[in-house]
């Protein structure tokens, strides 16, 4: 079976992920090593100043070098040949129905640097045919959890939340849910000067304003039907919302969004999930893990209690989505995306 090595840039703006995958981009053979390169506060700044736009080529040329850093270093860790390199980039720009969606990140300036072929662009076809583009990880989810029981649902906490349902039936259903960690990180960030709520404790020391939870789930998203999805700052408004609370307060009412955004997704799903497992950043937030318990009233546990690699399991899933995309499968399906058929999409960027 081809190696892969997948590379995720999440809208956390935390850092680049890698992972090595063993796969034909159906079944999942053997889990490489994976590794993460933060970006220090300087970057992140001017990648945060690229959101909401077209991206910038200078910013796009250094981000495709550090991703073009991970790929040797991981390859160099894994001592054997990688056959194709899945290249995510960084999505600046979320606009499906106006049939735009922008990641920044140069795949041919990437496969030049690597010398290994990359794919790229994994979004834009779908978003062209009419699909939201997002998310895109609900393949590799089915696959991993092939043997679990189910029905099952895998929420993804990055900087936005987005679910996989897995039904007893075989049904697979994907669609944003709606805030992940970006709000409470922006939060954080304004009124702390900190990366984001490390362990939940200004959400712990805080209280929940019922009446601003009120006015947040107003917002005509959460009326709308799936698949569905959201860029980074469609909901930005929220901190307007929450601007007249205390740091602490702020911080517990925007855990109470996410969770109980994840709470309302249930109302979309077939049946209710037996479980949940959780992946992203917000997997790490014991006040925001404690909250989806109390949403969601069934067991809500972290990918690793099933054995998946949490860290590395975005980044694998475009390695799993890259080697789909080079025999032609779908990357994207009616029931993830909304797009009208199973969709295969990426571009091959050759050394």
């Amino acid at each position: 079976m081809p190696t892969a090595l997948g590379l995720m840039s999440g809208t956390s703006l935390d850092g680049i992920d890698a992972a090595i995958l063993v796969t034909d981009g159906e079944r999942i053979e053997a889990f490489g090593p994976a590794l993460t390169l933060p970006y220090e506060p300087a970057f992140r700044d001017r990648l945060r100043a690229c959101l909401g736009t077209r991206g910038d080529g200078a910013v796009e040329r250094e981000l495709t070098i550090r991703h073009a850093l991970a790929v040797k270093r991981l390859a160099a860790d894994w001592g054997r040949p990688v056959d194709i390199v899945g290249f995510h980039g960084q999505t600046v720009l979320h606009r499906p129905k106006d049939g735009i969606t922008v990641q920044m990140g140069d795949g041919a300036l990437l496969a030049r640097e690597t010398g290994i072929p990359v794919v790229g662009d994994f979004r834009s076809a779908d978003v062209a045919a009419g699909g939201e583009g997002a998310p895109l990880v609900p393949l590799y989810h089915a696959a991993l959890a092939r043997d679990l029981d189910k029905p099952l649902a895998v929420l993804n906490l990055g900087g936005v939340g987005n679910v996989t349902f897995l039904g007893r039936d075989g049904g697979l259903l994907a669609f944003d849910t709606g805030p992940g960690n970006a709000l409470l990180d922006d939060w954080v960030r304004t009124h702390k000067g900190m990366p984001c709520d490390v362990d939940g404790k200004l959400a712990l020391a805080g209280r929940a304003d019922a009446f601003t939870l009120v006015d947040l789930f107003a917002h005509p998203f959460f009326r709308r039907k799936p698949p569905k999805s959201l860029d980074r700052d469609d909901l930005a408004a929220a901190l307007d919302t929450v601007a007249r609370l205390s740091p602490a307060d702020g911080a517990a009412t925007l855990t109470g969004f996410t969770a109980g955004a994840v709470g309302r997704a249930v109302e979309w799903l077939p049946e209710e999930p037996r479980r949940w497992l959780v992946c992203g950043g917000g997997r790490r937030n014991p006040a925001l893990m404690a909250a989806l318990v109390q949403a969601l009233e069934v067991p809500v546990d972290p990918v690793e209690a099933v054995g998946w690699q949490g860290d590395a399991l975005e980044a694998q899933a475009f390695a799993f989505l890259a080697v789909r995309s080079t025999r032609g499968l779908a990357l994207s399906l009616p029931t993830t995306t909304g797009v009208a058929r199973p969709m295969p999409g990426g571009t091959l960027y050759r050394p």
